[in-house]
C-alpha cells in the first residue's frame, strides 16, 4: 500500500496548482540550501521587471488615515457606471482571473492597474478559512489580506467591470463583509509596461475596517457571533497573525501569473501585520509555505 506521504507527493505533481517552471527557476544563494528554498527560490530573488536588477529597499510608509478616501455605501452606487456596469479592484484572490470567475462568472475586461496611496497588509482574521479548513489556529496563521491607504505607495491591481445587478453586489458583500468599500481612481496599465497616468473610470477597493465600526455598520452581534464567534475569533482586524499559508500561495501564484509589475509589488510592497515584514522576506523565511497544497475541492480555486 502507498504511503500518504508518497500519494500526497505524487497529487502535488499532478495537481494543477503544480507550477514547475516556477520551481525550476535557478537563482543562486549561499545560504539556499534549504531544500524548500530551492525549489522556489525565484521568489525571493527581488528583482526589478523591467530593468532586471534589483530595486533598492523602500521603507514602509506610515499608514495614513481615512482623510480624503471615498467611502461607498453598500449599493456601491457611487462605481456603477451608466452601462449599469461596476468596476472592481482586486488585490488578493481576485489577481486570479479563474478565481474572480468564482464569484463573478460574467465579469469582462480583466486587466491590470495602478492604484496610487494604498498597500497591502495581512492583519485580520477571516472566518472563510476556518470554513475550508485551511486555517491554523495553533501557529496563528489565520490572516487574509487587506488593504490601507499609505501615502506614496502603489498598489498594482486587477480591475474587471461586472454587471451591477442586486445579485451581483450581495455577493460583492457577502464576499468582502468585513471591508469598508472605498471609491479609487485606477490608473491602467499601458502596452509599453508602464501605468498610462489616466484614471480610468472608478472602483470599489476593499479597505481595511476597525472592529467598532464594522460591527456598528455591517455585523451587529448576533451576526458577528455567526461569522466568527464560532471560530473562537472575537477581534478580527489585529496585527499579530500571519498569513493563512494555502492562501498566501495562492495570492503570490496569482500575482506571479498576471503580470511583473504586479508579482514585484505583492512581493516587496506587501506586509504582515508589523508592516515591517514584506511577503517576499516572509515566504524566503518560511519556504515550505509554497508547497502547501489546498485541499483537493480547493485546488481549482486556489491555484493562483
Amino acid at each position: 500500500m502507498r504511503s500518504a506521504i508518497f500519494r500526497d507527493s505524487e497529487r502535488f505533481l499532478s495537481s494543477p496548482c503544480f507550477d514547475r517552471p516556477l520551481l525550476q527557476r535557478a537563482f543562486r544563494q549561499p545560504w539556499a540550501t534549504n531544500r524548500c528554498y530551492r525549489r522556489h527560490r525565484s521568489l525571493y530573488a527581488p528583482s526589478s521587471s523591467l530593468t532586471g536588477t534589483a530595486p533598492p529597499h523602500i521603507a514602509p510608509q506610515a499608514t495614513m488615515g481615512l482623510e480624503g478616501v471615498t467611502e461607498l455605501d453598500d449599493d456601491l452606487a457611487g462605481v456603477i457606471g451608466d452601462d449599469g456596469l461596476m468596476t472592481v479592484a482586486g488585490f488578493g484572490s481576485l489577481l486570479s482571473e479563474r478565481s474572480s470567475r468564482y464569484t463573478f462568472p460574467d465579469l469582462l475586461n480583466f486587466r491590470v492597474a495602478k492604484v496610487p496611496d494604498f498597500r497591502r497588509v495581512f492583519a485580520h482574521a477571516a472566518p472563510i478559512f476556518f470554513q475550508r479548513g485551511i486555517a491554523r489556529v495553533e501557529t496563528g496563521e489565520t490572516s487574509s489580506l487587506g488593504v490601507e491607504p499609505c501615502k506614496g505607495a502603489e498598489l498594482w491591481v486587477a480591475c474587471f467591470e461586472v454587471p451591477a445587478t442586486k445579485e451581483a453586489i450581495e455577493a460583492f458583500i457577502e464576499r468582502e463583509h468585513e471591508f469598508r468599500f472605498v471609491k479609487v481612481f485606477p490608473e491602467d496599465l499601458a502596452e509599453n509596461g508602464f501605468s498610462t497616468g489616466a484614471k480610468s473610470r472608478p472602483a470599489v477597493l476593499c479597505c481595511r475596517n476597525t472592529d467598532e465600526e464594522y460591527k456598528a455598520k455591517r455585523c451587529p452581534p448576533e451576526e458577528f457571533n455567526r461569522r466568527y464567534g464560532q471560530y473562537g475569533i472575537h477581534k478580527v482586524f489585529r496585527d499579530d497573525i500571519f498569513p493563512c499559508r494555502v492562501y498566501l500561495r495562492h495570492c503570490t501564484l496569482a500575482a506571479k501569473n498576471l503580470h511583473p509589475l504586479v508579482f514585484d509589488n505583492f512581493m516587496d510592497r506587501s506586509y504582515l501585520g508589523d508592516r515591517k515584514t514584506t511577503v517576499r522576506e516572509y515566504l524566503a523565511k518560511n519556504p515550505s509555505i509554497m508547497e502547501e497544497l489546498p485541499p483537493p475541492e480547493l485546488e481549482e480555486r486556489y491555484c493562483g
